[in-house]
């Protein structure tokens, strides 16, 4: 099998520079101090001005059902999500009602901020007018989803540790590995108990990834390869939050610049730190195939991938995300990846 990547195996990566190895102090990467668990929260009610699937546009933010950052509660009538942010972390409750209007309310030190974000990270910002799909089964779910957009999180730092982990395993160890990070070594969701989902966690800050010692990589069933890449990252996260800033390819260029994260990896980033229409995660284990089989009903690579997504450029993970949401199916034709057990090596 080749050693590829995708949604339910990681990405193939390596392929960037040495980053700046200096110690530094990551904006916001510190816990909040603990009055932020308390504090009064900050609402907001916005009515986006287009249709608006809720859960569709934050579902990829979501890492697995046991991601400790997000929570969804009424049947899914509220969404729970838990972020770093510039100034501390934040725990968010989304909501959206009959008459369309969607109301947020948040706690701790960086709520405000990430309230005031709502319409970005709901698609605010994105812009899919231009779209044109040129196959049926685009057309069909671009018609049938109607209030899909590709939403803007703002924070690269959030992407980029699951993101790593991801690379070249399957999904069922890559959500475990951040399930038992988050868990372990990131602080309690901030909020008053009762209201706030038990168990509810803050992704673990950069600092707090870089004192985690060489054992507790091994018991998350890390391996030496992805931890590396992690480190780099979190020694210069502060400056790598200027790839939401500058967006598109120059974006996913700066990402690249750490050792250890490649073309998949920035592409996973962008895709949600600030909904890059175009970032498709090239060197996955099955998207090639899934659209391949979608489009043209056969197998294909890279190569194959990037002339049939042609034309939909500068939209192309557009494309890849209605396909995705299409509910097509690659036919199964052999025994499922077998995932690694890095803890008992």
């Amino acid at each position: 099998m080749s050693p590829r990547a995708g949604t339910a195996m990681g990405g193939v990566d390596g392929d960037g520079v040495t980053g700046d190895t200096g110690t530094v102090d990551p904006v916001g990467a510190d816990p909040a101090d603990t009055s932020a668990r308390t504090r009064a929260p900050v609402d907001r009610e916005w009515r986006p001005p287009f249709p608006l699937d809720l859960y569709g546009v934050l579902a990829p933010l979501r890492r697995g059902r046991g991601d400790p950052t997000w929570h969804t509660a009424g049947d899914g009538g509220v969404i729970w999500r838990v972020s770093t942010t510039p100034h501390g972390p934040a725990t968010v409750a989304y909501r959206r009602r009959a008459d369309g209007t969607v109301r947020a309310t948040g706690w701790g030190g960086g709520a405000a901020w990430e309230i005031d974000r709502l319409p970005s990270l709901l698609g605010a910002d994105d812009d899919p007018a231009a779209f044109v799909a040129h196959h049926p089964v685009v057309a069909d779910a671009v018609r049938r989803r109607p209030g899909i957009r590709l939403g803007s999180s703002g924070r690269v730092w959030d992407m980029l540790l699951p993101a790593v982990l991801e690379q070249k395993v399957t999904g069922t160890e890559a959500r475990r590995s951040f399930r038992e990070l988050a868990r372990r070594f990131g602080d309690p969701a901030p909020g008053p108990a009762g209201v706030v989902p038990h168990g509810m966690r803050v992704p673990p800050s950069p600092s707090q990834v870089r004192a985690i010692p060489d054992w507790e990589w091994h018991r998350a069933g890390v391996d030496h390869a992805r931890r590396r890449a992690i480190l780099h990252a979190a020694v210069v996260a502060h400056r790598l939050e200027r790839a939401a800033e500058l967006r598109g390819e120059e974006g996913r260029i700066l990402l690249r610049r750490v050792s250890g994260i490649g073309v998949w990896t920035a592409a996973e980033i962008a895709q949600r730190a600030w909904g890059d229409p175009d970032a498709v995660s090239f060197g996955d284990f099955h998207i090639p195939n899934t659209v391949g089989w979608a489009l043209l009903g056969r197998d294909l690579d890279d190569a194959g991938l990037l002339e049939v997504l042609a034309p939909y450029a500068p939209q192309r993970q557009r494309a890849v995300r209605y396909i995705e949401l299409s509910g097509f199916r690659r036919p199964r034709f052999g025994p499922r990846f077998s995932p690694r057990d890095y803890r008992s090596l």
